[in-house]
């Protein structure tokens, strides 16, 4: 099995951890660890055959030094993905916002023309049914965030109950005191334990005296990224990217991965960008000037492969960018960090 098919075969509702060989020898091996057991390896006789229990106790994020090879451990996590649930005025700037913090946005209300609304303002899928037979069709996983901004309480109310049993990162519900405890009343009647009906943000986004629709969007988008924040922080591989990697039919390309930074930079580490034939990039590890000299690095590793190497095993290399200098200052970079960007050719 392939490594895209080992991550796209993976539970989502598991604790799944991908790591990686940076240096040394074994440099580009890689295993992947769901549940707390190995389930693949890209060499069964290779590094992690003999090291495995040693990279499990690994800290996710970070490097670790073993037996001379520095392994990089992350927590691997899904698309980060937001399901608003009514598809009104406040729903289309929080669309628009979760777009641009890269979420992947469900609408769902039953009305066609606002669903029309919401995908015009950037929304990847757009349901026009009942709530209760839209959210049926979701089942949730530890990394989507559920917003109910329904245009009342007997929806927000069918929202909730359906929400609250499935998997998710956050639930949050927009509306007044009053509103939030008719629902909230609603929820233990039928049942719902009360620790649950307590997890729930309500009312929705963070308190910053927000009044207009754009106001309240920035606050309940804030509130998400406090909760994700808070949560472990995991990588997700960009769907992209694995669909790209999955491409038989692909020339050969170049994966960089952050896998260490230190100070100020726009990406964490388990960023990812593949750099494909003729500077063609998917994903991105923060732009600027670190991420144009990755690309041109990988674009001249690229270029010096001759007909033999492209059908042989190439060792990766970890590049160094240091954005603390005068030439990155003078060029108007407000990031002073350095980071280890890890570079494998696939």
């Amino acid at each position: 099995m392939k490594f895209y098919e080992a991550i796209s075969e993976l539970n989502i509702n598991l604790e799944n951890r991908l790591f990686t060989v940076c240096d040394g020898i074994h440099a580009g091996e890689k295993m992947i660890v769901s549940g707390g057991e190995p389930v693949w390896k890209s060499d069964d006789a290779g590094f992690f055959s003999v090291h495995a229990a040693e990279v499990i106790s690994a800290e996710n994020g970070k490097l670790a030094v073993i037996d001379g090879s520095r392994v990089f451990a992350e927590l691997l996590g899904n698309e980060k993905k937001i399901v608003i649930c009514g598809a009104g005025h406040v729903s289309m700037p929080v669309i628009e916002i979760a777009k641009m913090l890269g979420f992947r946005v469900t609408a769902i209300d039953d009305r066609a023309q606002f669903v029309q609304n919401a995908l015009d303002h950037g929304a990847d899928e757009g349901i026009c049914s009942g709530f209760e037979e839209a959210l049926a069709g979701i089942p949730g996983d530890p990394d989507t965030f559920f917003i109910i901004v329904t245009r009342g309480h007997m929806s927000d109310s069918e929202c909730l109950l359906s929400i609250v049993s499935k998997p998710h990162a956050y639930v949050g519900m927009i509306g007044s005191r009053r509103k939030v405890g008719m629902v909230k009343q609603m929820l233990a009647d039928a049942g719902v334990p009360d620790d649950v009906i307590e997890s729930v943000h309500t009312p929705i986004g963070l308190d910053i005296g927000a009044e207009t629709p754009e106001e309240i969007a920035v606050s309940i988008i804030a509130e998400i990224i406090d909760v994700k924040s808070k949560n472990k922080r995991s990588t997700c591989i960009p769907p992209d990217v694995l669909a790209a990697l999955a491409d038989e039919g692909r020339s050969p390309a170049v994966l960089a991965t952050i896998i260490s930074k230190h100070g100020s930079s726009p990406r964490a580490a388990g960023t990812r960008m593949l750099v494909k034939e003729g500077g063609v990039i998917i994903g991105t590890i923060g732009g600027g000037c670190a991420e144009a000299t990755v690309i041109n690095y990988a674009s001249e590793v690229i270029r010096n492969l001759d007909a033999k190497e492209k059908n042989e095993a190439v060792s990766p290399v970890i590049m160094h960018v240091d954005m603390t200098g005068n030439d990155v200052a003078e060029s108007g970079m407000i990031c002073g960090g350095v980071i280890e960007v890890l570079l494998e050719v696939v």
